[in-house]
């Protein structure tokens, strides 16, 4: 695959996993990293995926799926919450880019998701600005108690579920686009003991060229 041809959103979920496996296995091509590719993508970029990650530093996403300049077109924040901002972002990745895909991604041991169960459970209120961030994972932690959910995988699979879910919900945007089935949004979890990113949910996949978890 290359920025001749823009991938589909299937192709461009198996990058971003084929990259994955080759971090975990040790094994990176570290590809579009080189002076050739910087010069490249000067005039313009075509990344082919818009991440919407976890601010967390050890989830750096060009490093963890072996991909390289104008590959990936990044947003972060703590907890991978949105705001307007972020929204605006990642409409701008999809309608402006045309990126195929949108993938949120998070991560276990996550420091918001904690946070956010502390005060549901034991009223523990963050202060300043950190309380919007908890405050806007809460919906999350709600609903994973609700469904009896009390594993910590369990819980920040359903804070990425409700992540996707909240994209698509306020972004007619993108919303019309997996519709259309021009981009896919996924939902990956990231473990941080053994590099490995696993599918937690998807739209806008055909369900016959879902990938397959890494891991598994």
């Amino acid at each position: 695959m290359t920025d001749a041809v823009t991938p589909t959103p299937s192709e461009a979920v198996e990058l971003l996993l084929a990259g994955n496996r080759r971090f975990v296995a040790g094994a990176p091509r570290h590809p579009n990293q080189n002076a050739a590719r910087r010069a490249e993508t000067a005039p313009g970029q075509r990344p082919f995926a818009v991440l919407f990650g976890c601010s967390d530093s050890r989830l750096a996403a060009e490093i963890i799926f072996d991909r390289g300049l104008g590959d990936l077109f990044v947003v972060r924040t703590a907890g991978h919450v949105a705001g307007p901002e972020v929204l605006g972002s990642i409409e701008y990745g999809v309608s402006v880019l045309d990126c195929p895909l949108v993938v949120v991604l998070g991560h276990d041991s996550c420091g918001a998701v904690a946070a956010a169960r502390a005060a549901v459970s034991d009223g523990v209120a963050a202060t300043g600005y950190v309380r919007d961030v908890i405050e806007r994972v809460t919906p999350s932690i709600l609903a994973a108690r609700a469904a009896g959910l009390t594993h910590e995988d369990d819980i920040i699979a359903e804070h990425i579920r409700h992540s996707v879910d909240l994209l698509l919900d306020r972004s007619r945007e993108l919303a019309e686009r997996v519709a259309a089935g021009r981009t896919a949004v996924v939902g990956l979890s990231y473990r941080l003991a053994d590099g490995s990113a696993r599918l937690v949910t998807a739209h806008g996949l055909p369900a016959e060229t879902r990938v397959p978890n890494p891991a598994t």
